[in-house]
Order: structure tokens, then C-alpha cells, then sequence
């Protein structure tokens, strides 16, 4: 019998939690796949990704835009939701929770959170499942109805959240710094939405050799993560590092902006993308040997190797399907 086919809706549903939380190691196995842990995370992150891929189909927009909402749906979560971004007591937060904290906001720890989601939690699973769904690049993967369901279901677990984050912790953020959260939501949705959508697709050199750019991705995400990671220690002066995300951005963005992404550019997507999930998928492995965490990694390992496979496969197809044209 043969199985029935993943639509590209939900496979987005599906991967871009698996990414943002999953392969990360935020949420490794057993808390992933534990019952109110999936549906409150595959909700959460699924929903907000097919909402943005959505805006981006019907409003006619790129790239540009994607990483604008995705910056939207970080603040939207860790902002408005489990209010990371101003609670000291977040238990992720490590040295962020003094180290850049000014006016009751985690500065550091929400440039650097903002960035992870709208790159890593909402672009990229975007880009993979339009290259797994070459067919369907161009269309709208949900109903009218489906998407107001979706954004139903969005609203939903970010009050629920809020309320059970907040009553666990006993941190209920005062009302200015949730409508500093709103606005700059609003900011990131104006920008996007005004962005025109042949931003960053129309540089004027050629795409490079596939390994320099599987090197230009995989850097990136190196340089982000070790970056937020060493610098508070190096540097004793937050604002300085406060500045390190924005300026990472500003320079990959004039980067990347060079190329022309116009011409048939799979397999440069693919390499780009697969370069910046290289470091998790080593990492994953690695977390299994952390005797520091207070959670239980067991599994990371298997999920690095999945998600090695996966990109293995995808990337034969996308080789196939490029050199068949």
C-alpha cells in the first residue's frame, strides 16, 4: 500500500518545530515528543512558520520578508509569550540574566533570540520545504478557512502559554514592556509587508562554487553562537555586544545581496541552508556528553543523524531534479 503524501503545509508544521526546538537542543527528545510538549510546540512554531509562508505567497513577497516576520514570530514567542525577554528568572538565560538586563529587558538575550527564531525556527524550514516541493513554490498551501484556523490555533497557545508560563514562574510583565514587545511586532510586519520582493535576488555576481557557499552558512551559524556565547565573557561592556547580532545580519545580508538569486539556484539554497544546520547536526551528538545540563539529552545524538539523512536525501533530489533539466 502505498503511503499517502506529506502536504507541504504540514510537513512545514512539522519541521520547522523539529529545527527550532528539536535539533537545537532546546527541546531534545524527551521533552519534544513528550504529549503536552509536542502539541504546545509543534502548535506554536508550526503555525506561526505556514502563517508566514503565507503572508509571503499573498503578498507577493521574498526572502526579505520572510526574515522580517520571522523576527515578528520570535518576539511574538519569547516576547509576548514566555516573556523571556524581560524575565530574569527565564532558566535559559545563564549570565544574560544580569549581563546586558537594563530597564527590566534582557537587551542581549532578545537581539540574540530574535535573530535565532526568524533565521533558524522560520526561514529556513520555509526554504527547505519549498525545495522539497518544487511543484508547489509558488502556490498557496492553505484555504482562507485553514489559515484563520491556523491563526486561531497561534493565538490560542500564545495566551495559554503566557498564562502558564507566567503563573509557574510568577513573572507577569508590566504593561509598557508588552506593548514595546506589540509595537516592535508591528514594526517587523509594516517592514516586511513594504519590503519590495525582489529584495536581495538581484546582485550582479554570479553564484559562487556550492562549497564556499556551504561554508558562507555553516560559518554563520559558528560565528552567531559562539559569538553571543564567548563575547559576554570578553567583553565586559554589553551594549558592545548588544550591537554583535545586527552587525552579523548587516554583513551576511550585503553579502548574500551580491549574488544573483534569480537564476536556477537550488542547489545553492540547499548547500547555504544545509551549511547553517551543519553545526547542530555536529552539536547534537555532543550535547549527550553535557553533564552541566539540568535537562535529560538523551537522543541527540539519533536526531542529528536523522536530520543528516534527511538532508542527504533531499539534497540528492534537488541534484537530481537540477541536472535533469
Amino acid at each position: 500500500m502505498k503511503l499517502p503524501k506529506l502536504s507541504p503545509a504540514l510537513a512545514l508544521f512539522l519541521l520547522s518545530p523539529a529545527i527550532g526546538e528539536l535539533l537545537s537542543g532546546s527541546a531534545p527528545p524527551v521533552e519534544f515528543f513528550s504529549p503536552f510538549g509536542f502539541v504546545m510546540l509543534v502548535s506554536l512554531y508550526g503555525s506561526g512558520a505556514v502563517i508566514v509562508r503565507e503572508l509571503k505567497v499573498r503578498w507577493n513577497k521574498g526572502i526579505g520578508s520572510v526574515l522580517l516576520l520571522g523576527a515578528a514570530y520570535g518576539i511574538l514567542e519569547e516576547g509576548l509569550m514566555v516573556c523571556s525577554f524581560f524575565n530574569p528568572g527565564w532558566p535559559d538565560l545563564g549570565q544574560l540574566a544580569v549581563y546586558g538586563r537594563w530597564l527590566d529587558i534582557n537587551w542581549v538575550w532578545a537581539v540574540m533570540l530574535t535573530i535565532y527564531h526568524a533565521v533558524y525556527s522560520i526561514t529556513i524550514p520555509i526554504v527547505l520545504v519549498e525545495l522539497a516541493y518544487p511543484q508547489n513554490r509558488r502556490e498557496s498551501w492553505v484555504s482562507n478557512r485553514m489559515f484563520k484556523a491556523v491563526f486561531v490555533l497561534l493565538t490560542s497557545i500564545v495566551v495559554i502559554g503566557f498564562v502558564l508560563f507566567a503563573s509557574i514562574s510568577g513573572y507577569w510583565p508590566p504593561f509598557s514592556q508588552y506593548l514595546l514587545t506589540v509595537l516592535a511586532m508591528i514594526l517587523f510586519g509594516y517592514a516586511a509587508y513594504k519590503l519590495p520582493a525582489e529584495w536581495g535576488s538581484c546582485g550582479k555576481r554570479p553564484l559562487p562554487r556550492l562549497s564556499l557557499m556551504w561554508a558562507i552558512g555553516a560559518v554563520g551559524t559558528f560565528v552567531f553562537f559562539f559569538g553571543f556565547w564567548l563575547t559576554p565573557t570578553l567583553m565586559p561592556w554589553w551594549p558592545i555586544v548588544l550591537l554583535f547580532g545586527p552587525a552579523l545580519v548587516l554583513l551576511y545580508t550585503k553579502l548574500l545581496k551580491r549574488y544573483e538569486w534569480k537564476e536556477p539556484s537550488e542547489k545553492h539554497r540547499f548547500t547555504l541552508v544545509g551549511g547553517a544546520l551543519a553545526f547542530f547536526v555536529v552539536f547534537a551528538p555532543l550535547q549527550e556528553l553535557d553533564t552541566t545540563r539540568t535537562d535529560n539529552p538523551v537522543g541527540m545524538g539519533l536526531v542529528g543523524l536523522v536530520f543528516l539523512v534527511g538532508l542527504v536525501l533531499l539534497g540528492r533530489r534537488i541534484w537530481y531534479a537540477s541536472d535533469a533539466r
